[in-house]
């Protein structure tokens, strides 16, 4: 019989029922994770867990979780360890969305809702993670960030704050917790996600740049392109390698990802 890469290793992956959250847990299972499938829709979570036993024989449960509530992120990463004895990997993916729009129409509520979700909730569950993975001397924790931030995209404030206060948090974490064998990484991806596809249905013509500016032609596949980068981060190969971002985007960051939506200006 092969050994996975991830055989006999404990992963929790948030937003786990689409995009790469989905495309992650696909590949996961098929290296033999044990998985912790969670996600806002608690019953599109409980689908893929059933495909990923299906598919892949693999040990996979579920947990409905808004990660934007403390008590649910702290019991996700309690009810891993509770069943499997140890956690491995944290990949903190979900997102809750946003709206397209001006800096100065961003609504307070707007901004606190996308720190919620994009920073506090993989914090909260970084720090549930800590004494387990301390404990166990292993730790991979895979934090999913964005070109949004980065080059700070237009109209796409909240989402750009959030994912780069993330980065921070990530480089921190990394800092002092590379003692404990636990090393703290960020993927910024370009992928065809289901927030890419709610822009694509409002406005196609700029994804199609994106993709035409894109030095590969296209947007990234979850599954098959963005999936193997966060395995590899989550493996024991990956021991000596913390803090670091990388840009999983089929090279768009090079000269900068055309990103510019048509915003009606204010009065």
């Amino acid at each position: 019989m092969t050994m996975g890469q991830l055989d006999d290793r404990v992963a929790v992956v948030t937003g786990g029922a689409d995009g790469i959250g989905y495309g992650i847990c696909r590949r996961f299972a098929a290296e033999g994770a044990k998985l912790l499938v969670t996600d806002i829709d608690g019953e599109a979570a409980e689908r893929v867990a059933g495909e990923l036993g299906n598919e892949f024989g693999a040990d996979a449960r579920t947990m409905r979780v808004d990660v934007a509530d403390k008590d649910e992120v702290t019991a996700m990463v309690d009810a891993a360890v509770d069943h499997w004895g140890r956690l491995d990997v944290l990949i903190n993916n979900a997102w809750g969305g946003g709206e397209l729009s001006r800096v100065e129409i961003k609504t307070d509520q707007l901004m606190n809702d996308a720190m919620h979700v994009g920073l506090y909730g993989p914090l909260w569950a970084m720090q549930a993670a800590f004494r387990p993975m301390r404990d166990q001397r292993y730790g991979r924790i895979v934090n999913l960030c964005s070109l949004n931030g980065v080059n700070a995209h237009m109209g796409t404030l909240e989402y750009n704050c959030a994912k780069e206060a993330l980065r921070t948090l990530s480089r921190t974490a990394a800092r002092e917790w590379a003692p404990y064998g636990i090393v703290v990484n960020v993927i910024c991806p370009g992928a065809k996600t289901a927030s890419a596809r709610r822009v694509e249905q409002m406005m196609p013509d700029l994804i199609r740049n994106a993709e035409a500016a894109n030095p590969m032609g296209r947007m990234g596949d979850p599954e098959g392109d963005i999936a193997p980068v966060a395995l590899f981060l989550s493996i024991e190969d990956a021991q000596y390698l913390t803090g670091n971002t990388l840009y999983v985007d089929g090279g768009s960051h090079i000269n900068g990802a055309s990103w510019v939506p048509d915003l009606p200006e204010t009065e």
